[in-house]
């Protein structure tokens, strides 16, 4: 392969790489002609496919592999177990070349409920028993068992493996065995206990094992109190055991749910140029085909118009025979033979919602990709968020901040940074001495900085900011509103940044009375406004140490007219101290600096004594 080809595919795949997401999922490795050669699974997607292209690989087999590698799929699940349900799922499925070198696609366990007049619960690696219900798979094999102990503790299901029959039961065919005698099963083999009793019980399992443990866990929470005030904390801790795997997996994957069959999922996310549209296959409780993508619109098409094209097309595309098909919202488009299903909650819900999942990761990811080739496009973006987050009338092109610095009202100052369509305006920051303010109060302090700036502002003719973001709370905000609106009557949008306990930026404040506005604190539209803030700290703190640093190096000669820095240089070099050059006598003043200007320095540093009639002349 040449050089610049290879540099080229290397490029387009670590685009990809640093697009991906950090959560759990499903990667597919596939080679210049399309096909998957290699399947796998991670906690989180971007540090486990990065660590093939980043770094040199320990083995040949790998080597390999990354060679041929030309294009990356994924797909998105919520959790590290669902993530090995579905590797294994689609390893089944496509049996990529090096997975088969690699990896082992072994097949998990599930639990069965067996069709029968009195079912058994059982754990199988098979699924074929006719009219049975199957569970699972369980890639934590502990919380299937923690699922049967629990079952067998509450419910307690026949063990036997006999084919049992209600009218062999009637005629008394069967004798109780040991687990009866030890109090592990009622025995409805001999009709101590009926036939409606245990479908009753075999009902709660079946809904123990679609998740539906609320119940069940304040059962157990009960009794683990019961036996702590009793002083049982043995029996105690042995259900808490139980208890937490539960609560950790809820027995419920959302990959695989045995009863789904030959279904189809989709679900759309759009903006103004594109509309992405993710495609879920799901077949005997499995996903085995997963795909995303863009179309670009043309005359401003509606989410409703982008599905139905993206329904018909890739339905042909992938052969799909699904006679159910489950989507976000209804469509105007018919199929023979074929149902639309919204639903609600369930199973398929959790589809659907795994699908919008897979949709708006793949979304994000083109975004960046576009951001990356034009910086410009993530600043309107970020701006167009602000808008609508604040309800602003317009995108807010030019954004001020205020801060104070001061150490117990000394040397205090305020300082203002301007960012322009989101980018700092270095040349319209500016610096503010504080001139009416006593002590250390913050608030008046910014009256008297917001009250200069603005003025001045309005006279100047200077254009006005469309945000004023305050460093600080509540209390900071209704100053700054105070002085714009009720002294100076302008109307300009302002928001505050507070902080919290160790001085981090916590939440964006906005409206009289301040509310605080939901941003997720991973997303970019916050680490933009911390950096804003931390710009304005950063601009307020230096000004304030460089007016501290000034003051506390300041000496008589600073005072005296006439004399500059290199005229101080000088005195320091030949004196060796200010306290030398004030002892100076006229003379050596005058043999230093010249007789007009040692008779100048001479009169201003001794104005305070009774100068020699000698020394004047």
């Amino acid at each position: 392969m040449k050089k610049d080809k290879a540099k080229e595919i290397r490029e387009y795949l670590l685009g990809i790489v640093h697009s991906l997401p950090d959560s759990p999922g499903c990667y597919q490795y596939l080679d210049e002609t399309g096909k998957i050669i290699y399947v796998g699974k991670a906690k989180k997607l971007k540090r486990r496919v990065s660590s093939y292209f980043l770094r040199d690989q320990p083995n040949l087999k790998t080597h390999l592999l990354v060679e041929k590698i030309r294009d990356i799929k994924y797909v998105v699940v919520r959790t590290e177990e669902d993530a090995l349900l579905l590797e294994n799922n689609l390893i089944k499925r496509y049996k990529p070349h090096y997975n088969i070198l690699l990896k082992d696609d072994k097949t998990y366990p599930s639990i069965c409920i067996t069709h029968e007049d009195y079912p058994r619960i059982i754990k199988t690696r098979r699924r074929n028993l006719k009219g049975a219900e199957y569970f699972g798979p369980y890639s934590h094999v502990p919380t299937m068992y923690a699922l049967l102990d629990l079952i067998n503790h509450i419910v307690k299901p026949r063990r036997c493996h006999m084919a049992m029959s209600e009218e062999k039961v009637k005629e008394g065919k069967y004798k109780e065995c040991l687990e009866w005698h030890i109090h592990n099963c009622p025995a409805p083999c001999t009709g101590r206990q009926s036939r409606d009793e245990y479908l009753k019980g075999i009902a709660k399992a079946r809904e123990i094992l679609k998740g539906n443990t609320s119940e069940i866990q304040r059962e157990m929470m009960s009794e683990m109190r019961q036996l702590s005030d009793q002083l049982r904390f043995e029996e105690a801790a042995e259900i808490k055991k139980q208890y937490d795997l539960i609560e950790n997996y809820r027995a419920k994957s959302e990959v695989v749910s045995g009863s789904i069959m030959n279904l189809d999922v989709f679900n759309i996310e759009s903006d103004e140029i594109s509309g992405f549209v993710n495609y879920m296959h799901v077949n005997r409780g499995m996903i085995n085909q997963a795909f995303t993508f863009e179309y670009r619109k043309r005359l401003g098409e509606s989410d409703e118009e982008i599905l139905e094209l993206g329904i018909a097309e890739m339905r042909k595309r992938y052969g799909s025979t699904a006679r159910e098909i489950v989507v976000p919202f209804p469509v105007d488009i018919e199929m023979e033979g074929v149902t639309f299903t919204i639903p609600k909650a369930g199973d398929k819900y959790k589809l659907l919602k795994l699908s919008e999942l897979n949709v708006k990761e793949y979304k994000f990811d083109r975004l960046k990709q576009r951001e990356k080739l034009n910086p410009e496009q993530k600043n309107m973006r970020l701006m167009k968020e602000i808008q609508d987050d604040l309800k602003l009338e317009r995108p807010p092109m030019r954004i001020e901040l205020f801060d104070n610095s001061n150490i117990q009202g000394s040397d205090a100052v305020a300082a203002c940074v301007v960012f322009t369509a989101l980018k700092p305006d270095k040349k319209e920051y500016r610096k503010y001495n504080i001139r009416t303010v006593m002590g250390p109060d913050d608030y008046a302090s910014m009256h008297e900085v917001v009250k200069r700036r603005y003025s001045r502002a309005v006279e100047e003719g200077s254009p006005l900011p469309d945000l004023i973001i305050t460093d600080g709370g509540k209390g900071q905000m209704e100053v700054v509103r105070a002085t714009v609106e009720d002294e100076l009557h302008l109307s300009i949008p302002i928001a505050g940044l507070a902080k919290d306990n160790r001085h981090r930026t916590h939440e964006l404040l906005y409206g009289f009375p301040p509310q605080v506005i939901g941003l997720k604190q991973e997303s970019a539209l916050f680490r933009l406004m911390t950096r804003m803030q931390d710009e304005v700290h950063r601009f307020a703190i230096t000004f304030h140490r460089q007016k501290r640093s000034k003051r506390m190096l300041h000496s008589a000669l600073d005072d005296v007219k006439g004399v500059g820095e290199v005229t101080k240089q000088l005195l320091l070099c030949q004196f060796g101290s200010v306290k030398k050059i004030k002892d100076a006598t006229l003379r050596e003043l005058q043999e230093t600096l010249g007789e007009k200007k040692g008779l100048n320095i001479y009169s201003q540093l001794h104005t305070d004594d009774a100068a020699p009639a000698e020394r004047i002349e």
